[in-house]
């Protein structure tokens, strides 16, 4: 079978195929050669397609050798009609001896003449070259394909492999372009995935130089001793041809073997005596179909070279043609038959070699302009069908940008014969029938290849033992989270989110602060009612009675002007309550203490009163009227003024603000009023302070005869009562969390002004209440006693 035919015709089309450079048939390689020729025979025959054009064809062997097809590939770049390649500025009108090339097979072959191709724009269109690099249009612009990429194979290895929870293997690959580049790009894509490689190598190119023998031996024993279960070989199937032989001779146990489709089908591989012993196979052949006809196109060629006349006149033409373009001889393969490659003809990759043909087909009709009736164009330029095939799509078979997937194929051994099993599919996701793969184990269940159990969301990998990917499983602090699958350590939530024990997000943070529906902040808020109503009536009652002795004695109106106060400093608690805002941060406390100081000031001039009464007897009477008459309201207005000046100083220099703490809470973040300057706090309590200091020392050193009526007693038990306040106050607020120091601040301002009402003026509520004979100016001036 090696005398070949080359037909000059208007189109001339390159197919490199493969035969091994000891001359032993390539099975495979005279598939798609048959299936190109049949292809064009197809064409040619067609009434539709390129009417009244023939294509014609040439087929060159490139041994898998570089060398080899550099010289097909330089002849046809040379001028239509001569031996030569001129040099030109621009080749726009440049003829090349052919139009389109299809083939090489092989990635390696094919980075070669793709480049060389490019530069001439003439359209390369390979069967099988699935290297990632030919991807890249601006380093070949020429160049397509009918094949996945191995980035798309390498990504239905992974989801196999993570189909099964294999995630402890040895992958392997061929030393040339399909097998370096394609182990790369699985490699990167199983880590990515948490897939951990045990070991990882590169087959020799040439196992029988004694050098590369005893790498392979190496690459062999590795493989054994990492005790794994699952082998991926991402080869060629010479290389496979060498390691499975060698695997088979050691006895070695049975493994899973994950083939990619450059092997997975090979007469190569598959005729290896005792393969059956090797264990499971599992492997993807590209997804195509059945060419229509082509079996029987192959047996009615293999009928006819059978007939004398037929050899005779392939003998003929091969004495007449080129020695040069006909190429050596092979005197092994003139006995081939059909038998030899029936099993064979099913094959997917002769459909990408059809198809490989009629894109060439499809573009070159569009290009010359064909109808029914013919083209009308006469020629067409090597470019022109290089732009057509990056544009057009019309026709249903892919191109470059078009991605197919794969089949998944089972090896069954059934009575000593293999058979070809398939179990599922890949495109873009993997289906998969597991029930219909017998694994090689005692109980044919899947056999476990695992370094580690799979981490659940929330954890991170801790590295052990001396492989990187073999790891513990530990849980993500609070506060944490397991960011990537490559992180070493738990990644920290944002400052506005958080995330409990073992989380893989965070999540947003609620706010807290005093809640009015809060079970403490209702209690609070019925003490202030409780409070505001008493006052209220407090005033009332004052009002009412305003002109009697006991309200007169007591302050007269100064004393609804500090019930009133009283009143107000109760609504200023309610500012502590709520979301905190500016407004409110910065009223709080000088509104707290402005009107605690109006009430105050009117207790200290009662203070003063008394104590000119008693224990300054002597001082001249012009004293005793800045404490008494009107006068007395200048001092609660200067007061009131002197802590009107600090609050607005207060306000406008160091006002508080509202903060976030996110360090307090775990899941929340606390929004409270922050004091911005201490001292500024200092001073306006301070000043309140103080009038309560001299309240209560104008009112301690008062001594009362027994049975007599002692206003002082009221005014000392209340300015105490505000020092206690203080006391717990200061006491609370240093040892509470900041959550709940507004409430420190409400129970304190509660306890104040509920112990000015309880001390001073409820008493004198219950006198006029329940008491009015001692209401009159009789019983003050029998009782006054100097304390009155």
């Amino acid at each position: 079978m090696q005398c070949h035919r080359s037909v000059w015709l208007h189109v001339v089309l390159g197919l490199c195929f493969a035969v091994s450079p000891t001359c032993r048939l390539y099975a495979s390689g005279l598939i798609w050669a048959l299936g190109m020729k049949f292809a064009i025979d197809k064409i040619n025959n067609s009434t539709s397609l390129l009417p009244g054009i023939k294509l014609g064809y040439e087929i060159y062997d490139t041994c898998l050798e570089p060398v080899v097809v550099i010289q097909p590939s330089l002849l046809f770049l040379t001028r239509e009609g001569s031996a030569g390649i001129r040099v030109l500025c621009s080749y726009t009108d440049y003829q090349t001896r052919v139009t389109a090339v299809i083939g090489p097979y092989v990635s390696d072959l094919a980075l070669i003449t793709a480049r060389l191709f490019s530069f001439f724009l003439i359209p390369q269109v390979s069967y099988g070259a699935s290297s990632e690099k030919l991807s890249q249009e601006e380093y070949y612009p020429s160049f397509f394909r009918t094949v996945p990429s191995d980035k798309s194979q390498s990504k239905a290895l992974v989801q196999l492999l993570d189909k099964f929870g294999w995630n402890w293997i040895v992958a392997i690959g061929s030393e040339n372009e399909y097998g370096r580049e394609g182990l790369a790009t699985f490699s990167s894509l199983a880590t990515a995935q948490g897939i951990c490689i045990a070991y990882e190598a590169l087959i020799p190119a040439d196992p029988s130089v004694p050098q590369d023998h005893k790498k392979l031996e190496t690459i062999i024993k590795y493989i054994n001793e990492t005790q794994v279960n699952v082998i991926v070989l991402f080869s060629v199937d010479k290389s496979v041809k060498a390691l499975l032989e060698q695997w088979i001779s050691h006895g070695f146990s049975q493994k899973v073997w994950i083939a990619t489709e450059a092997w997975v089908m090979s007469d190569i591989v598959t005729s290896i005596p005792n393969i059956q012993t090797i264990g499971t196979v599992i492997g993807f052949t590209i997804k195509g179909g059945i060419v229509p006809g082509f079996q029987d196109y192959v047996a009615d060629l293999f009928a006819s070279i059978q007939q004398e006349s037929f050899c005779q006149a392939s003998w003929e033409y091969s004495r007449n043609a080129d020695s040069a373009v006909l190429g050596p001889q092979c005197r092994q393969c003139d006995n081939v038959s059909l038998h030899d490659i029936s099993h064979l003809l099913g094959n997917q990759q002769t459909y990408a070699v059809y198809v490989a043909v009629y894109s060439v087909a499809h573009t070159l009709h569009q290009a010359l302009g064909c109808m029914e009736e013919g083209c009308p164009k006469a020629t067409v330029k090597s470019w022109q069908v290089s732009e057509g095939l990056s544009l057009t799509s019309s026709f249903s078979s892919p191109t470059h940008r078009m991605t197919q997937g794969f089949d998944i194929m089972f090896w069954s051994w059934q009575k000593g014969n293999l058979q070809y099993i398939p179990v599922g599919d890949y495109q873009e996701s993997l289906r998969i029938n597991t029930s219909q793969i017998r694994f090689h184990t005692m109980d044919s269940k899947k056999p476990v290849s695992t370094c580690f159990q799979r981490c659940e969301p929330g954890q991170i990998k801790r590295v052990k033992g001396f492989h990187l990917c073999c790891y513990d499983c530990i849980d993500c602090e609070e506060n944490t989270y397991e960011g990537t699958k490559e992180d070493l350590f738990c990644a920290n939530c944002p400052e506005h989110q958080w995330s409990p024990i073992r989380s893989a997000k965070c999540y947003d943070r609620s706010e807290r602060y005093l809640f009015w529906d809060e079970p403490l902040i209702i209690c609070l808020l019925v003490l202030i009612l409780f409070a505001m109503v008493l006052t209220c009536l407090s005033a009332v009652l004052f009002l009412k009675n305003l002109n009697t002795p006991l309200v007169q004695v007591s302050g007269g109106a100064r004393s609804i002007f500090a019930l009133l106060c009283l009143l107000l400093m109760c609504l200023s608690l309610c500012l502590n309550i709520g979301k905190p805002s500016t407004a409110s941060c910065m009223l709080q406390q000088p509104l707290y203490t402005l009107c605690l100081c109006a009430c105050f000031s009117t207790l200290l001039v009662k203070s003063l009163e008394i104590v000119l009464l008693t224990e300054f007897t002597s001082c001249p009477k012009g004293f005793l009227l800045w404490v008494t008459q009107k006068r007395a309201w200048l001092i609660v207005a200067v007061n009131c003024l002197v802590e009107s000046m600090l609050c607005f100083w207060c306000i406008y220099s160091v006002p508080a603000f509202p903060v976030r703490d996110y360090k307090l809470l775990h899941s929340q973040v606390l929004i409270h009023c922050e004091i911005q300057s201490w001292f500024a706090f200092i001073m306006i309590h301070g000043y309140t302070g103080s009038l309560a200091f001299i309240c209560f020392l104008c009112t301690f050193m008062v001594q009362t005869p027994a049975k007599k009526y002692n206003m002082a007693r009221g005014i000392m038990f209340s300015m105490l009562v505000y020092f206690i306040a203080w006391i717990i106050f200061i006491a609370i607020y240093n040892t509470v969390q900041a959550m709940q120091q507004h409430a420190a601040e409400i129970c304190s301002g509660l306890l104040c002004a509920l112990g000015v009402l309880t001390s001073f003026y409820i008493p004198k509520c219950y006198i006029l209440l329940f008491k009015p004979e001692c209401n009159t100016v009789a019983y003050f001036q029998l009782h006054q006693g100097g304390a009155s």
